[in-house]
């Protein structure tokens, strides 16, 4: 079946009739990204002008007897609108259906464009040609080539053994098929809605192109997209300007002066970090062996920077059970995500470790004297600490009844 969207692309309103209304569901995401699922009716029209998803082509919106159609989908020959809508439709009532104008033209003009754009590139494909085609798809703009629909039994219509079909005809179609063919460019078999003139494109600009495998992907913008990439460009441009106290001539330049600045940073700082951890593990290296501690904390809040242990470790004595973490700069009391490590007496760390790393929502593994794991919530890192101390806390006897003689251990 061809749609009544398909006959006429530029139709804002239509009158139809209900076939069936049927309660669904449908989840919806927003344009913030958040998914609700919406309540309504799937409902299926003699006609309609909203256009199913297919080929390529996202599905139009609009309303249906004044309630948004939230999507449309293709079910063989028919259209099956989802109504968000509080009540059913009854069969055979006449209802109106309205057009998302703006997304239409905005799916007309890339679809458009990209039929145009793909028969340029068979002509003179070349990856380093991109200015080429883009200035000959501007000139057929301005000349405004007719785009025109033809529908033609597949079985026998030369216009179809003519025409590329990419995708080839979905399993389930039946009829007649739809070629789109530009004035003088290209026949292509294709369901999607399109203009009916290339000057309604306004102008292409071809962006970039990547080699995706064997391909070549083109990455594009037509009519009205130009204008608001071009829009976000200038916005772009005036914030670096003020950022960089520079003008548009100058941001390249500015930009890369920066990136020279923060290396030379980043390794001076690399640099001052190496000794600040050689120096703390050469601080308990000076004390006399009776005077270490049993175990030694250390939490470095201002980066993630997993060197600053490894430095640390290599430097520092024996004998001393480690507890270290580094992590993102954070407020007190706040999660921040990190790394931790623990060393020492590997019956001790295979008891903390998974201790800790449930404590700090992290993930880890040790093997002997040695536990790592990247942890996620230093909120709760004095829990932690805590424990550590209760497990070096001393120990004190007390003597049982002289009765037995055993001695029983119990904490202070």
């Amino acid at each position: 079946m061809v749609f009544k969207c398909q006959e006429d692309s530029f139709l804002k309103e239509f009158k139809t009739k209900i076939v069936s209304s049927e309660f669904a569901t449908l989840d919806w995401t927003d344009p913030s990204g958040k998914v609700e699922k919406l309540k309504g009716f799937n409902v299926i029209c003699e006609d309609t002008i909203l256009f199913p998803e297919g080929g390529g082509q996202p599905c139009d919106y609009g309303t249906l007897g004044g309630f948004p159609v939230k999507n449309v989908q293709r079910k063989g020959s028919t259209a099956v609108h989802f109504v968000e809508s509080p009540t059913s439709f009854e069969q055979d009532a006449e209802v109106l259906l309205t057009l998302d104008y703006q997304r239409r033209l905005d799916h007309m003009q890339q679809h458009s464009g990209q039929h145009l754009i793909t028969a340029l590139f068979d002509r003179e494909f070349n990856r380093e040609s991109l200015d080429l085609i883009e200035r000959q798809a501007n000139d057929l703009i301005r000349e405004g080539r007719e785009v025109t629909v033809l529908l033609v039994d597949p079985e026998v219509a030369q216009e179809f053994q003519d025409a590329r079909a990419p995708r080839g005809l979905p399993k389930d179609h039946e009829g007649l098929a739809r070629v789109v063919r530009i004035e003088g460019i290209e026949s292509n078999m294709c369901c999607g809605t399109h203009v009916t003139n290339l000057s309604q494109l306004q102008c292409i600009k071809l962006l970039y192109a990547e080699k995706v495998k064997a391909n070549v992907l083109v990455h594009f913008v037509v009519g009205e997209r130009v204008l608001v990439k071009l829009g976000e460009v200038f916005q772009r441009e005036q914030q670096l300007t003020q950022a960089l106290k520079g003008g548009p001539g100058q941001h390249l330049e500015l930009v890369q002066k920066l990136q020279q600045n923060v290396k030379g940073s980043r390794k001076y700082f690399q640099q001052l970090l190496k000794r600040y951890a050689t120096a703390e593990a050469e601080r308990l290296c000076d004390l006399p062996k009776k005077d270490r501690p049993k175990y030694f904390s250390l939490h470095r809040r201002d980066g993630i920077e997993v060197d600053f242990i490894n430095t640390f470790l290599r430097a520092a004595p024996e004998g001393i059970f480690y507890f270290l973490t580094v992590s993102e700069s954070v407020f007190a009391g706040s999660s921040a995500k990190g790394h931790l490590v623990l060393r020492g007496d590997p019956e001790i760390v295979g008891k903390l470790g998974p201790q800790f790393m449930e404590i700090l929502e992290g993930k880890g593994n040790g093997k002997e004297d040695n536990f790592q794991g990247k942890i996620n919530n230093l909120a709760r890192l004095q829990e932690c600490q805590e424990l550590l101390e209760a497990e070096f806390k001393p120990k004190r006897i007390i003597e049982a009844a002289p009765a037995n003689g055993a001695q029983l251990e119990a904490e202070e």
